[in-house]
């Protein structure tokens, strides 16, 4: 899924040009179901939980000053794309 890579690669680049150090990843269980491969490309250098409550959105942060100031994470939601994606089916269903 290389929409969900650029989505988090985007927020982990908005962090680091407000000179923070992105290194934690907090995903709902939606998400992480949808972007499980692409994650691995972040094992390395994110630490990555599993929170329920998110569901289809993650939260990438620094931890140093995550609860301390507004701006040290970014929330993304996958489930627009997912929609999206649906209702494009739909369409092409429909065209038939």
């Amino acid at each position: 899924m290389s929409e969900i890579d650029e989505i988090l690669d985007k927020a982990m680049r908005e962090l680091r040009e407000e000179g923070l150090n992105p290194d934690l990843l907090l995903v709902g269980p939606d998400f992480l179901r949808y972007s499980a491969e692409v994650l691995r490309k972040y094992s390395g250098t994110l630490k990555i939980y599993k929170i329920e409550e998110l569901g289809f959105d993650a939260v990438i942060a620094d931890s140093s000053f995550l609860g301390q100031i507004r701006r040290a994470s970014r929330r993304i939601s996958i489930e627009p794309l997912f929609r999206e994606r649906e209702m494009w089916e739909e369409f092409q269903k429909l065209e038939v």
